[in-house]
């Protein structure tokens, strides 16, 4: 029983020991008040039970969305580390005039590396002797993106 209830039983008996002619106005106003009151109070409990009710609904689907949440942005942290950009070099080769695309990072690990090789027609393609082109990509998913023929190896000065 709720502190409500409670009051409006305490009420009632006040009413019931005053002893009030039922058939009076003034009985039969305090009287209603009374059961109106009591009406009050068992809706008000009404409410607050689907308001409890409403709040463990929310809290398990608040619960449900964070396990979404979750799986589907699980590798996002990770994901931005890997949306660093990677510089390639625009490479045509000389003898069979193909492009392919070195990454800068390749040539400029080892100092001594300024040669490849071009994956279409294996011929030794030196770096320092060809205009290059600069491209900047997030990740390889654009025109640009080779397969694995499209490649080079890079060759080191002493190894000729």
């Amino acid at each position: 029983m709720s502190h409500l209830h409670e009051n409006v039983a305490y009420l009632r008996g006040l009413a019931e020991g005053l002893k009030l002619n039922e058939n009076s106005k003034n009985a039969k106003l305090i009287l209603n008040i009374i059961d109106t009151l009591e009406d009050f109070a068992e809706v008000i409990d009404e409410v607050l039970e689907e308001q409890r009710n409403l709040s463990e609904y929310i809290e398990t689907i608040d619960e449900d969305l964070a396990e979404v949440e979750e799986d589907i942005y699980e590798d996002e942290d990770f994901e931005d580390d890997e949306d660093e950009e990677i510089d390639y070099l625009e490479i045509e080769c000389p003898t069979c005039e193909r492009t392919f695309y070195v990454d800068e990072d390749i040539l400029y690990d080892d100092e001594d590396a300024d040669k490849v090789i071009c994956p279409n027609c294996e011929e030794v393609v030196d770096i320092d002797d060809l205009e290059i082109e600069y491209h900047e990509h997030e990740g390889c998913c654009c025109s640009h993106h080779f397969d694995d023929e499209d490649t080079c190896t890079v060759i080191e000065e002493d190894e000729e």
